[in-house]
């Protein structure tokens, strides 16, 4: 079991790092810009002995992932450094609302 862990694990560590989550620095213009990442990762792995009549049962498993979606960028220029969202959370979360809205919609008229 810790051998499955391990090869999850491992690729993880190496890919978390800062150079994930902001990018290489752009300047122009007197302003350097450096986008920002959201990363989140996630893994899981089980094991299990069971039988049935007459068959043997045993089994391991694992897996993981990782996602990144951009967040924005930070702007510095000589008088100030400002984030710049990507995406306004507000009208994200109206987003999300109406999807889900129309989601429940759509499963109501399926026959």
């Amino acid at each position: 079991m810790s051998e499955i862990l391990k090869s999850i694990i491992e690729p993880l560590q190496t890919s978390a790092a800062a150079k994930s989550v902001y990018g290489d620095p752009i300047s122009v213009d007197g302003k350097t810009i450096i986008p920002v990442a959201r990363i989140a990762y996630g893994f899981g792995a089980g094991s299990g002995k069971g039988s049935r009549p007459g068959l043997p049962g045993e089994g391991e498993g694992g897996g993981g992932g990782v996602v990144a979606a951009p967040a924005g960028v930070f702007e510095v220029t000589g008088s100030h450094t400002r984030f710049v969202p990507l995406y306004e959370s507000g009208n994200l979360l109206l987003a999300g609302l109406i999807g889900f809205g129309l989601g429940l919609l759509c499963a109501r008229a399926r026959p």
